[in-house]
């Protein structure tokens, strides 16, 4: 039997993607065969493209999650048997293929309510969003907390989340109809304008003070805006550069007393304690309905265009590839 797989020759644009039909492999010991129903797409997928964080050698398969049906089952293996629904994510990538080979110990069995494609759009996101609410800072009632691109696939997610912990959620959107969208998922208040003054409109909601903590995915010069939207003693995130890369920060942006952060969600999940508990914590959160919507579906083969859509920021949502 063969598959698809997607290959990327070098780092750069999306014409460095190559479509191959390659045989299968069985599963080794300790692995799983799985076939992929739904695979997901994140703005990490766009840094590996384009070399920003560079893959160990090329040609190289990126992604880093899917969700489909357990095709094969390999020795030594027995948590897991053929039919079983699973969705998986983080490092390795390599999941822009229509089945793989992956350990067993980073399969998570998806139950009835949660579908293939809401885990594929939802599970990385998801166990973002924990990792960056209850281990970067502690949300809980009563934090205050600034939410950029509140209406994209991650940016959902953590409006929901947080406001699930009683938290009071400010976000920043780009127009009116995500407005919408972001008010939908329950945000409190929302800035609106990729020219709107976010510091000023941050004080002025939290009565001169600034936000508890500030998640900056937008990098450019948002995240001075988000730095200075902070209150004393309060927290700045910074998690991705989907604007271009963040110039230098000066020291004294800091005064008096923030601290500033850069955690990285694929170095969390290296340790598969830690990278099961975020996914368990992702998975019961789809349950109570914290996904991301899905923006938009692709092909597998039409990986290009995906990646145009991810960059352009036109789709509010997740964006999947269906093998």
């Amino acid at each position: 039997m063969t598959d698809q797989i997607i290959w990327l020759d070098a780092p750069g644009d999306v014409t460095q993607f190559r479509v191959e039909h390659h045989r299968c492999q069985p599963p080794g010991d300790g692995e799983i065969k799985i076939r992929h129903q739904a695979i997901g797409t994140n703005f990490l997928d766009v840094y590996h493209r384009k070399g920003i964080y560079p893959m160990p050698s090329y040609p190289a398969v990126i992604g880093a999650e899917a969700a489909g049906i357990v095709d094969d089952v390999g020795p030594g293996v027995s948590i897991f048997q053929k039919g079983d629904r699973v969705a998986y994510a983080g490092p390795p990538v390599g999941a822009y293929r229509s089945t793989r080979n992956i350990a067993a110990e980073r399969a998570i069995k998806l139950p009835d309510a949660v579908s293939a494609k809401t885990a594929a759009s939802s599970l990385l996101k998801g166990m973002t969003a924990y990792m960056l609410l209850k281990k970067t800072y502690n949300v809980r009632a009563g934090t205050q907390v600034l939410i950029h691109a509140a209406a994209g696939g991650l940016g959902s997610i953590l409006v929901r989340w947080a406001r699930s912990l009683d938290a009071t959620v400010i976000g920043t959107v780009s127009s009116l109809e995500k407005a919408a969208l972001a008010a939908s998922y329950g945000a409190d208040h929302l800035i609106v304008g990729r020219g709107a003054d976010i510091v000023a409109e941050v004080k002025r909601l939290t009565n001169g003070l600034g936000v508890d903590v500030a998640y900056d995915g937008i990098g450019g010069d948002t995240l001075l805006k988000s730095i200075r939207s902070v209150r004393p003693f309060g927290m700045a995130v910074t998690i991705g550069q989907a604007a271009g890369a963040i110039p230098p920060v000066p020291v004294e942006e800091l005064r008096p007393g923030k601290a500033l952060c850069h955690p990285s969600i694929m170095a969390w999940c290296t340790d598969v304690g830690q990278y099961r508990e975020a996914a368990l914590a992702a998975v019961g959160a789809m349950e109570t309905g914290i996904v991301s919507q899905i923006g938009a579906e692709y092909r597998l083969a039409d990986v290009a265009k995906a990646h145009e859509e991810m960059e352009s920021g036109r789709s509010a949502g997740s964006i999947l590839l269906i093998p």
